[in-house]
């Protein structure tokens, strides 16, 4: 019998301008959703009495409203899940907050509204009061912690290992369709569509080699996969992050670097000399309380996020996606002399010279 699967809406293609090199366009495919490394992500569950949906009740006319909150022992689930990713390592860590309005993600456990996650940077387009993530069943359940474990990595920018175009994978499409139309997902063909059948574009993937352990290739039955031969009886993931998910998340969220961040002096520029993807970190001190422009030069698409450290954390303070864009990534902001600054910038990639830099000023 098939399992409950996450089920990702769906969500419009990327604009780009037209005219961009086939290099450039792949950079952006392929980080347009990952955080700058080093940033905080604050979780909250969503367990405020007006926290809830109105659903139709089938065969009745009738409408229902059914809560977001879930148990303690589900939080506990998605609580440890968290703590499992960061467990290996990686640049960006998760702070569990009370206040929704502090939260880059919001959780909720509706029932039978499916499990899913915005994909990285994409939650931040999500209103405040919406969920950006949910858990449609009981993830306290034996096998459900995988359920967990793989929206978590949408959280970190992840996507459907089996839609990779290098998987090879042939489907039934018919068979699928008419599989996860039924119990228990009662998908219709665009759901399906979207997160089983479509392949992805090679920038999206996750790798140039397909990972059937992934944790997030999801599970299948027999009678699905037309080919390989090996995968007609099904796929059957472990459910935890695999070598080659390690792998990714510590390529685009590396460990602090010893030593920690170059100091970014006022009106003095700091080349950054990154390679795609790469990302480079500088503290700023004001020497006096202003508005100070922060930005980037250079034939360059990048980041640019300015973070405030309170209490010894960075928290966002504003950022910039220059990405696509004839532009330069700068923002504008109040800088407090006697307060201390983290600016970040990731580069997607450089054409012309190649040479860029960052400034404060």
């Amino acid at each position: 019998m098939t399992r409950r699967l996450c089920s990702l809406p769906r969500q419009p293609a990327p604009s780009f301008a037209p005219g961009l090199t086939a290099e450039r366009l792949g950079a952006l495919l392929a980080g347009r959703r990952m955080w700058v490394n080093g940033t905080v992500l604050h979780y909250c569950f969503l367990d405020a009495r007006t926290d809830a949906s109105v659903v139709p009740v089938p065969g009745t006319g009738e409408l229902r409203r059914v809560p977001w909150a879930g148990g303690e022992e589900q939080r506990d689930v998605v609580r440890g899940c968290f703590a499992e990713w960061q467990g290996l390592g990686i640049g960006v860590t998760f702070a569990e907050v009370g206040d929704r309005h502090e939260a880059e993600l919001r959780i909720g456990f509706q029932a039978g509204a499916g499990s899913w996650s915005a994909v990285g940077r994409d939650a931040l387009s999500v209103g405040r009061g919406e969920r950006t993530m949910n858990f449609g069943w009981d993830v306290t359940a034996p096998g459900e912690r995988g359920t967990v474990l793989h929206q978590i990595g949408h959280v970190l920018g992840m996507v459907h290992e089996h839609q990779s175009p290098f998987a090879g994978l042939h489907w039934d499409d018919e068979a699928v369709y008419a599989e996860l139309a039924g119990p228990p997902n009662f998908w219709s063909r665009e759901t399906t569509y979207t997160n089983v059948l479509r392949p992805l574009d090679a920038c999206e993937a996750g790798g140039s080699v397909w990972d059937p352990q992934s944790v997030m290739t999801l599970p299948f039955g027999p009678g699905l996969v037309l080919e390989p031969e090996q995968y007609r009886g099904g796929l059957r993931p472990p459910g935890a992050p695999s070598p080659a998910d390690k792998e990714f998340v510590l390529r685009w969220y590396p460990p602090a670097a010893p030593g920690g961040p170059a100091a970014l002096v006022p009106f003095r520029s700091a080349p950054l000399g990154l390679g795609p993807g790469e990302q480079a970190d500088f503290t700023v001190e004001p020497p006096e309380t202003r508005e100070y422009t922060v930005g980037t030069f250079g034939d360059a698409d990048s980041v640019l996020v300015v973070f405030e450290e309170r209490d010894g954390v960075p928290r966002f303070l504003a950022g910039h996606d220059d990405g696509g864009t004839p532009d330069n990534a700068a923002v504008r902001v109040r800088l407090v002399k006697g307060r201390r600054y983290v600016v970040r910038v990731r580069l997607y990639s450089t054409w012309g010279s190649g040479e860029t830099a960052v400034m404060c000023w």
